[in-house]
C-alpha cells in the first residue's frame, strides 16, 4: 500500500483535489485564512442546524434534493452509500479491512484533461491490490467525468463477482455542478454485472443507455438537471423484472432534458417492470404533462409510492391526478417543491385521506416563470 494510494483515496472521499479546487477559497495570508476558517466552522454549524442531513436512503424512499443531492455541510452524511460507510484512508491502514463493510471510492477523471481510462484502471488495480475484490459489494465513482468507469469495471467484472451497488458520479454540488458531470455508456455495467442490484447515476452529459434485460436490478436512479429522451426511452424498452425503485430526474431542456411524455410510454405501461413499487418522475419542467400521463398509466395500479416532486407542478397537473385513476392505494405521494395554490393543496389532501402526501416546499404560484429544484 503506497502513500500515494492513501493520499488519492483521501482526495476521492472528499471529492478529489480536481473537484475540490472548484469550490476552494483563496486567502491573502495565513492570518486571514485562520480567521476565515473560524467563521467557516461557525457557518457550517449554523447551516447543519437549519438543514440536517436526511437519514433515509434515496434507494428506499423518495427524499428531497437536499437529502439526495447535497451532502451534510460538515461532511457528516455523504460518507454513506447503500447502507455502507464510504471507505476512507483509515479503513485500510493497519489490518486488512472487511471489503463487505464499506462502499469503496474510486476516482475517474477530469474532462478537461486527456484520459483514456488508464488513470481509473490504475486506481482500481491499487484498490484490488489491498482489498479482496471478490468480496466488494459497493463502489462509488467520483470525478467530474466518470465516463471511463463503466468500460473498465465491465472488463474487470470477473474480479468483482459480488458487486451489488454502484454509484457513478458520487459528487455533490459544492464540488461540481450536476450538469457538468460527464457520463458515458452505462450499458456495459448492466451487461457485465448480472447480479448488480443497484445503479445510481448522477449527471447526464453524454449519458447513454441501450435497452437491456437484467434480472437482478432492484434500484435504478438517474439524478440529472436534464435527462436525455433517448435514455428515458431505453429504460422503457428494457426488461427489468426485479426492479422495485425507478427514479428519473427529468430536468430542463437547457441542460439536455429533452424527454417528452411520449418518451415515458414504455415506463408508464409497466410492461417491462412487473415488480415496480416506487416510481419517481421528478424535477421536470413539464410536470403538468407528466402528471396527466401518469393519471391513466397502467403501471400506477401496482405502485406503493409515486413521486412527481421537485418540478413545475401546478393546479393543472394536480387536477389531472385527481381526475384520473384512483390513487388511494398509494402509501406515499410525493409532490414536494410544487406550485399549487393553497386551495388545491388542501383538496389533494382531502381527496387522499389515507395517503401520506408530501406537499412541502410550496413555491410561489407564478404565472410566468416556474423552476425545477435541480437544473445546473
Amino acid at each position: 500500500m503506497t502513500d500515494d494510494f492513501l493520499a488519492r483515496l483521501s482526495s476521492v472521499v472528499k471529492g478529489s483535489e480536481a473537484i475540490m479546487r472548484q469550490a476552494a477559497h483563496t486567502h491573502d495570508d495565513d492570518h486571514d485564512h485562520d480567521h476565515d476558517h473560524d467563521h467557516d466552522e461557525e457557518d457550517l454549524a449554523a447551516l447543519n442546524a437549519e438543514t440536517p442531513a436526511d437519514p433515509r436512503d434515496p434507494g428506499e424512499a423518495f427524499i428531497p434534493a437536499s437529502g439526495a443531492y447535497h451532502w451534510d455541510a460538515a461532511d457528516a452524511y455523504h460518507v454513506t452509500y447503500a447502507g455502507l460507510p464510504v471507505a476512507g484512508p483509515d479503513a485500510i491502514v493497519g489490518s486488512s479491512p472487511d471489503p463487505r463493510k464499506f462502499a469503496w471510492p474510486l476516482y475517474d477523471g477530469d474532462p478537461q484533461r486527456e484520459n483514456d481510462g488508464a488513470g481509473f484502471a490504475d486506481g482500481l488495480e491499487e484498490l484490488l491490490d489491498r482489498v479482496d475484490g471478490s468480496r466488494i459489494q459497493a463502489i462509488v465513482v467520483i470525478g467530474s467525468s466518470v465516463s471511463n468507469a463503466p468500460g473498465v469495471l465491465a472488463a474487470n467484472a470477473h474480479r468483482l463477482p459480488r458487486l451489488r451497488s454502484l454509484f457513478l458520479g458520487f459528487v455533490e454540488p459544492e464540488h461540481w455542478e450536476i450538469s457538468w458531470i460527464r457520463q458515458g455508456d452505462v450499458t456495459p455495467i448492466l451487461e457485465a454485472f448480472p447480479r448488480l442490484e443497484r445503479l445510481d447515476v448522477r449527471g447526464s452529459e453524454d449519458l447513454r443507455l441501450r435497452p437491456v434485460r437484467h434480472e437482478s436490478l432492484k434500484v435504478l436512479r438517474f439524478e440529472s438537471g436534464g435527462l436525455p429522451g433517448h435514455v428515458v426511452r431505453a429504460v422503457g424498452a428494457s426488461e427489468l423484472p426485479g426492479l422495485e425503485h425507478l427514479e428519473a430526474w427529468l430536468g430542463v431542456s437547457q441542460y439536455g432534458g429533452d424527454a417528452t411524455v411520449g418518451d415515458l410510454e414504455g415506463i408508464l405501461s409497466g410492461s417491462g417492470l412487473p415488480t415496480l413499487r416506487r416510481l419517481g418522475l421528478r424535477d421536470s419542467e413539464i410536470q403538468d404533462e407528466v402528471a396527466a400521463a401518469v393519471a391513466s398509466a397502467p403501471v400506477v395500479a401496482r405502485l406503493e409510492a409515486l413521486s412527481l416532486s421537485m418540478g413545475a407542478l401546478t393546479d393543472t397537473g394536480a387536477e389531472s391526478l385527481l381526475s384520473g385513476q384512483p390513487l388511494t392505494h398509494l402509501r406515499h405521494l410525493d409532490l414536494h417543491h410544487h406550485f399549487l395554490t393553497d386551495d388545491m393543496a388542501a383538496r389533494v389532501r382531502r381527496s387522499l385521506p389515507g395517503v401520506d402526501v408530501d406537499l412541502s416546499e410550496p413555491q410561489p404560484p407564478l404565472e410566468e416563470w416556474r423552476y425545477v429544484a435541480v437544473s445546473e
